[in-house]
């Protein structure tokens, strides 16, 4: 199987940086949806403060939104671009948060060991080895921890037929898919549904939840495809 190129990929995400936050559930902008994503995030965390690493955190919004609730995240992604956004982000609004530079399918040491939740959005679709990854952060999780994982299937993988309405809000287009070094490097792209995620928890997780995340509100409009979170406890 081709490996996908890290450097690649930064760049993409470097790229695209300037203007994610444009996206309704990227940057959290609008009123309405912002306080959407801060009830659902709340209801999915344990009570306040807990240590969350927030995998693939883009431009910081969900890492802010924990940092307003009275947690303690600490925010990873592989776009330095992004990274020093949510920085700004942060900062700005008056929180000294660690966000760093990192691989969030094998996150770097000076992240910590140790979490109370491990929390990622629209991820798994980027990692070429998902499973991998999964187990990876369920071993980094404290007794009673859990992995809160948005997640969504928004398209049929590129070898088996067309996209399934087209690509949605943090979904693939063809632009990724070119920069992801071959479709064979990344089994989950276009997504993964519920179901499939399941399964891959299954060896890992005692428990699991899903819940579906169909509201328009969440996403800055009506979305015609597959959107849901899981809340996995090892």
């Amino acid at each position: 199987m081709p490996e996908a190129n890290p450097g690649s990929i930064a760049s993409f995400w470097d790229a695209a940086a300037p203007s994610f936050d444009e996206e309704a559930d990227h940057g959290l902008r609008d009123p309405l949806v912002r306080a959407a994503w801060a009830e659902r995030l709340g209801s999915w965390m344990p009570p306040s403060p807990s240590d969350v690493l927030d995998l693939g955190c883009g431009t910081g919004s969900l890492t802010l939104l924990l940092a307003e609730r009275g947690h303690r995240p600490v925010g990873v992604d592989l776009s330095p671009l992004m990274v020093e956004q949510a920085r700004r982000k942060l900062t700005t609004a008056g929180f000294e948060v660690a966000v760093m530079v990192g691989d969030a399918g094998d996150p770097p040491a000076q992240a910590g060991t140790s979490f109370d939740v491990i929390l990622s959005r629209h991820l798994l679709w980027t990692l070429p080895d998902p499973e991998d990854a999964l187990r990876r952060w369920a071993g980094q999780l404290r007794p009673g921890g859990r992995l809160v994982l948005i997640e969504g299937r928004w398209a049929a993988p590129p070898d088996t037929g067309s996209p399934e309405g087209g690509p949605e809000a943090g979904s693939p287009d063809s632009g990724e898919r070119s920069a992801y070094v071959g479709s064979t490097a990344l089994p989950w792209m276009g997504g993964v549904g519920a179901e499939r995620l399941l399964r891959a928890l299954r060896p890992i997780a005692a428990r699991c939840r899903v819940e579906r995340l169909t509201d328009p509100v969440l996403w800055g409009r009506p979305i015609h495809d597959e959107r849901y979170a899981v809340i996995a406890h090892p």
